[in-house]
């Protein structure tokens, strides 16, 4: 096995060796760096660093295990890579093709599921990755890291068992790729969360697991013993003892008829069922009662932390699960039961419990009003019982000595508290009533499952033991940082590879939902840099795509020249997708593949229109190496430069790629069409203040001079070659699909038919009409057909010789036609009236004459003095803003963008790119 597997065991009495220094034990590794971060935390300015989560001195250092792991900046981060790490050396040859991934492979395993988070990427489906784009010792950057799957990838590429070996080799070589080099690959794992970074070192960092095992049964004991009263309850024999599962909670409702109480569970639940009724009866004067009829009952009482007086809404138990011996019962609570917790209420709140106020959120103040249900600290989140349960859990894990034996009971108790909240509905369809709590929201329902600690958790411990059993960990194979990953302390070009899967848009609002359980480590997050859309905190779009560029040009910085990101997109709206390109592009990166996982067929699809694809998506992107800038800095936007960062495009990209299934088909690899390849020009270009100095048509034109053009992709000779043999071995070409939702795209459809198949007016428009209409974009004017064919391509009138497109087309499809000279009568007129897409030299024309029509329209725009220009052609925009950027005319963009609805703008990557820049470059005074 690789040797950096080999260390020692937490905790262990040899020497340690730690960043280059030699400690007698772990004891003193971990004094000597928790001194030097206390130190560093009595610094103003060190707290000052964005990102800095909130919290004291002492709750940070309970939290960390530097330097491997800090609860906030690691100041130790940049001695780790530049420790373990290996320097930038660009005499060594290194080449990748974009590795493609599942992201729904491995969410069953049991390491993925030892703890929950928001979202995450397993890490089966990280592996691969890792294993096709670094060698055993490089570092693995995960800026987004999340729960740390990506570390667990990183390590498991070490560890993993023979079968799995076996399996991705046999797979591997049926793609005619070389075995991966097995061994664990270092990782930097950073999160804005403490909450994350915190579960991320856990699964991470080694501990000894039978210790861990052991110490969680004594705790769940010792709880037991110490509370077990509380979650007694008498068996229906009035003698013996069962030790209470759950106990369901119900709202109390007042009729709108007679004002009488209605208890929720108890009328509108039906027993056979298991589900709530649409209607049922007043249980005092038989009205026919809804949910939305009635109107929820509160009571006021004094909060015993703050001394504000405090409405509730009123619940009282309905039913009670419970186990004498291992068969399980239920029933109504008795008066035993009602005494009980009438005691436990007047214990008071128990010391352990977090008792802050939950600061203005949109989870909590606006997508769900918290205060509506009673919510306005920390510990309203609990019942009495739970209350005491849970802080009697967190206190006796943080009272363990040995330090990870700690953090991992912290990281198993913790996973209780959304659990034994109110937060927790009775599911009584599910078999269980762990953790029916809704995910992505804090919801308080009508009915409320309160859970005992033991139900939760002793089936977990379990789980974890078997989980982390046969999964391990080494030391100083990762360093974990808790700040923003727009500043990250680590050295320029340090990093091999970037695996990554930022937050999308306002999909999920992470610093809002980690609150609860930050709470509880008094050290939350610091949402001001947090990449979202939150309208709560005035963060839109806009916003959100310059953070995001924030944080992609900090991945820029520390990749290594010539080396990849991956990056995984989960949200369907396409305004968010082409804030997230352009935020890559713009940070200097180079996009070289998209693609989505169709789960429905279990194969890759390529993505063409951001408007079409609802799956989640992968983004293989580089950074390009330093002797492509270095001669773009030399000799500046020249048609040289242009070509050079072809070739070296070229060079990134999949040679060949095929459909599986026992019928492969090569894949039309949209990323070598010609337009594609101009997109990616032209956005780098941009990047780097220039514009392409030669027109579409020309460039066209003039690619298929300079390289191989087959099967409409373009290659590099040598990678010409290996197309033809995979092509000969495999003959079918299996085209893109193609979207029409704009003016470009519909150019692009009839381009891609007219090129298979000239055709007449009435035979485009058979196929082109039922093309438009559910992928349009909203607002967008798409041309008349006819104009369409007018502005951009020909039609043969019948005189002269046939165009050799069409003739090529008609001598191949009709034999009665094979062989005849192109002005041959019937030739001419079965090909009369046809329309084909022009050679290059006629092209041009029609590109200059188009540009003049679209430059003529976009003076309209310019003139518009109305609120919103409510409809517009793509075409015209974009023809208008490269032509301001082209003079440096910053404010014409800016003014028309102002003009245009929001979606407009944000939905197209192009006016986005340039009226981005061109905001920058007016606030540079540029």
């Amino acid at each position: 096995m690789n040797d950096l597997l080999h260390g020692q065991k937490t905790g262990s009495t040899g020497p340690v060796e730690c960043l280059g220094k030699t400690f007698p034990s772990e004891h003193a590794r971990r004094e000597h760096f928790t001194k030097l971060l206390a130190e560093k935390l009595g610094d103003p300015a060190f707290r000052k660093i964005e990102g800095f989560p909130k919290g004291t001195d002492e709750a940070i250092l309970a939290m960390s295990d530097p330097p491997y792991y800090t609860a906030c900046p690691n100041p130790f981060l940049e001695d780790f890579v530049r420790h373990y790490g290996k320097p930038y050396d660009p005499s060594v040859k290194y080449s990748r093709e974009p590795q493609t991934i599942d992201v729904s492979v491995g969410k069953t395993d049991l390491l993925y599921k030892a703890h929950s988070y928001h979202t995450k990427v397993p890490h089966l489906a990280i592996v691969p990755s890792i294993l096709h784009y670094t060698e055993p010792g490089d570092i693995v950057l995960d800026g987004f890291g999340g729960s740390g799957m990506t570390g667990v990838a990183s390590q498991w590429c070490g560890s993993a068992p023979s079968a799995y070996r076996h399996e991705l080799e046999s797979e591997w070589k049926k793609q005619g790729k070389a075995a991966p080099k097995w061994g664990a690959r270092r990782v930097i794992l950073n999160d804005l969360s403490p909450a994350a970074t915190f579960i991320a070192a856990n699964y991470n960092l080694p501990f000894d697991v039978e210790t861990f095992a052991k110490e969680g049964k004594r705790l769940l004991n010792e709880v037991e013993q110490e509370l077990g009263w509380m979650y007694e309850t008498l068996h229906k024999d009035g003698k013996t003892k069962g030790r209470i599962e759950y106990t369901v909670w119900s709202q109390i409702y007042t009729c709108p008829d007679c004002a009488g109480e209605v208890n929720f569970v108890d009328e509108a639940l039906d027993v056979e069922s298991k589900r709530v009724k649409d209607s049922f009866p007043c249980p005092h004067c038989d009205a026919e009662l809804t949910k939305q009829k009635m109107e929820r009952l509160f009571i006021t009482e004094v909060d015993r932390a703050t001394g504000k007086t405090l409405q509730t809404p009123k619940r009282l138990p309905s039913l009670i699960t419970y186990l004498v011996g291992k068969a399980r019962y239920q029933k109504v609570p008795d008066e035993q039961d009602m005494k009980v917790l009438d005691q436990i209420e007047r214990l008071g709140i128990p010391p352990g419990i977090p008792t802050i106020e939950i600061p203005p959120m949109h989870m909590t103040h606006e997508r769900a009003r918290m205060d509506y249900s009673g919510v306005t600290h920390i510990h309203h989140f609990f019942l009495p019982r739970a209350m005491h349960g849970m802080s009697a859990l967190w206190e006796k894990a943080m009272a363990h000595t040995e330090p990870r034996t700690r953090g991992m009971l912290l990281y198993f108790v913790e996973q209780a508290i959304w659990g034994m909240s109110i937060l927790a509905r009775y599911a009584p369809t599910h078999f269980s009533q762990v953790n029916q709590y809704l995910n992505g929201v804090y919801y308080v329902g009508s009915q409320h499952a309160e859970c005992s600690p033991w139900y939760i958790l002793e089936g977990k411990l379990s789980r974890l033991t078997k989980a982390f059993g046969s999964y391990r960990t080494s030391p100083a194979m990762a360093g974990i940082n808790t700040g923003t990953a727009a500043k990250v302390p680590l050295p320029d070009a340090s990093i091999d590879y970037v695996f990554t899967d930022p937050p999308f848009g306002e999909n999920i609002y992470y610093s809002d939902l980690n609150f609860l359980v930050e709470s509880w480590h008094h050290v939350t997050t610091d949402s001001q840099p947090e990449a979202i859309v939150d309208r709560f905190k005035k963060k839109g779009l806009p916003e959100y795509q310059h953070l995001m560029q924030r944080c992609f040009s900090e991945y820029y910085r520390v990749l290594k020249p010539g080396r990849w990101m991956t990056v995984v997109f989960s949200n369907s709206k396409a305004a968010v997708w082409n804030a997230i390109q352009v935020a890559l592009q713009q940070a200097g990166f180079v996009v070289a593949e998209v693609t989505a996982l169709d789960k429905v067929q279990g194969s890759y699809r390529q993505v063409t229109s951001a408007t079409a694809m609802k799956q989640d998506l992968v983004i293989s992107a580089y950074k390009p190496n330093g002797g492509l800038e270095g001669r773009f800095t030399e000799n500046g936007a020249t048609s040289d430069s242009a070509w050079d960062f072809v070739q070296t495009h070229l060079k990134q990209l999949p040679v060949v790629k095929v459909t599986g299934g026992d019928f492969p088909e090569l894949v039309f690899n949209i990323e070598r069409d010609a337009r594609r390849i101009k997109d990616r020009l032209d956005a780098w270009f941009i990047r780097h203040g220039a514009m392409v100095p030669f027109s579409s048509p020309d460039f066209i034109a003039e690619l298929a001079i300079r390289f191989k053009v087959i099967d409409g992709m373009v290659f590099l000779s040598d990678q010409a070659v290996e197309y033809e043999k995979a092509r000969s071995r495999i003959p079918q070409v299996k085209q893109v699909d193609l979207f029409v939702s704009d003016e470009r795209s519909a150019i692009d459809w009839l381009t891609s038919l007219l090129l298979r198949r000239p055709s007449t007016r009435a035979e485009v428009a058979h196929e082109y009409i039922p093309q438009i209409g559910s992928a349009k974009k909203k607002g967008e004017l798409i041309p008349e057909l006819d104009e369409l064919l007018d502005d951009n391509f020909l039609r043969y009138d019948g005189s002269g010789d046939v165009p050799s497109q069409i003739h090529s087309y008609l001598s191949t499809n009709h034999k009665d036609l094979r062989s005849l000279e192109k002005r041959n009568p019937a030739l001419v007129a079965k090909a009369k009236d046809r329309w084909y897409v022009p050679d290059p030299n006629k092209a041009q024309d029609l590109e200059k004459k188009r540009e003049k029509t679209l430059l003529k329209e976009f003076e309209t725009y310019k003139a518009f003095t109305g609120r919103k220009i409510k409809e517009s052609r793509l075409e015209v925009l974009r023809t208008g803003f490269r032509s301001a950027w082209a003079t440096k005319d910053y404010g014409t963009i800016i003014s028309v963008a102002n003009k245009l609805p929001d979606e407009t703008l944000q939905e197209d990557e192009k006016l986005l790119t340039l009226y981005d820049l061109a905001l920058t470059r007016t606030e540079d005074g540029i």
